[in-house]
């Protein structure tokens, strides 16, 4: 069975991408920067783990080498486009069979957040580097509940967004679930532009009220300017989200990131994480490890 490169192999696609690739019969080989317990975690379960950078060329290289396939996925930051010209350069080096790359589901060239233009750059980059690829859009993650978990704790449900904006979120696990089913058939997927969304659409508003009733709390909406939501998230001073947010609030205003689609299921096969059971899976990180009482 081919080798797989997952990037980001600690992150929300990439740890559950391992896992999923390893039960398709892929050996796997995880890139992560340090070696520590979580780089452990993965050897544990049966990936081979690689050190690297993918802003150095020759960290890139030596991880692509003699491998089929690999996903490429960049955090929010500085360097993106210059990481996939790296990454495109090496995977033609090896001459890969496909690279599945993780963009913005709001991806253009006009696009105001410098990060999502990025990504739209990206996947150009892809595209003239004549390797095999497949652009995954993807809109919010249910993982941003748990970047506002130890705030929803005490009753806080926190947005730098408008409330009535409307989206429908995606668990990590299926998006990595999606792109291991891609990897079993590069060539029906090879050139494929998919946009994935989770499976209803909310409004912030909403997707409040809808944690709400799941932890059985009252759990009111509430809107803070970009700089707040870094400080309360513990990310002060991170100018690349900063400014990709604010960006991202007016796309949402646009209506860039509302709607449904079916592509998620139809190529995994299996019916999307719902809101209620990501928050019942992850209920722990949502309820204080006490109980709470008036007097």
């Amino acid at each position: 069975m081919a080798t797989v490169l997952v990037t980001t192999a600690n992150g929300e696609t990439g740890r559950p991408m391992v896992d999923r690739l390893i039960e398709e019969g892929f050996h796997v080989r995880a890139m992560v920067r340090t070696d520590d317990e979580r780089a452990q975690r993965l050897r544990d379960k049966g990936a081979e783990v690689a050190f690297g950078s993918l802003l150095d060329f020759r960290e890139v290289r030596a991880a692509l080498k003699g491998v089929q396939r690999a996903y490429f996925n960049y955090p929010v930051g500085e360097g993106l486009v210059e990481a996939a010209v790296m990454f495109a350069q090496a995977a033609r080096e090896q001459d890969l069979d496909l690279v599945v790359n993780m963009s913005h589901i709001q991806s253009r060239h006009d696009a105001r957040s410098k990060a999502t233009q990025n990504h739209w750059l990206s996947e150009q980059v892809f595209n003239w580097s004549g390797v095999p690829a497949t652009h995954l859009r993807n809109g919010f993650f249910m993982q941003w509940l748990l970047y506002i978990s130890g705030l929803i704790r005490y009753g806080r449900y926190v947005m730098p967004f408008n409330a009535d904006s409307r989206f429908a979120p995606i668990a990590g696990s299926d998006i990595a679930l999606t792109a291991a089913k891609i990897f079993t058939r590069p060539e029906e997927h090879a050139g494929g532009v998919y946009t994935l969304t989770g499976p209803v659409e909310y409004s912030h508003e909403e997707l409040a009220a809808e944690v709400g009733r799941v932890l059985g709390r009252d759990l009111p909406f509430e809107q803070v300017t970009v700089t707040t939501f870094l400080e309360l998230i513990g990310e002060p001073g991170d100018t690349a989200k900063l400014k990709h947010f604010e960006a991202v609030t007016i796309d949402q205003q646009e209506g860039r990131l509302a709607g449904v689609t079916d592509t998620a299921p139809r190529i995994t096969g299996q019916s999307l994480q719902t809101v209620e059971e990501f928050v019942n899976e992850h209920r722990s990180r949502f309820e204080l490890p006490y109980a709470v009482t008036t007097g």
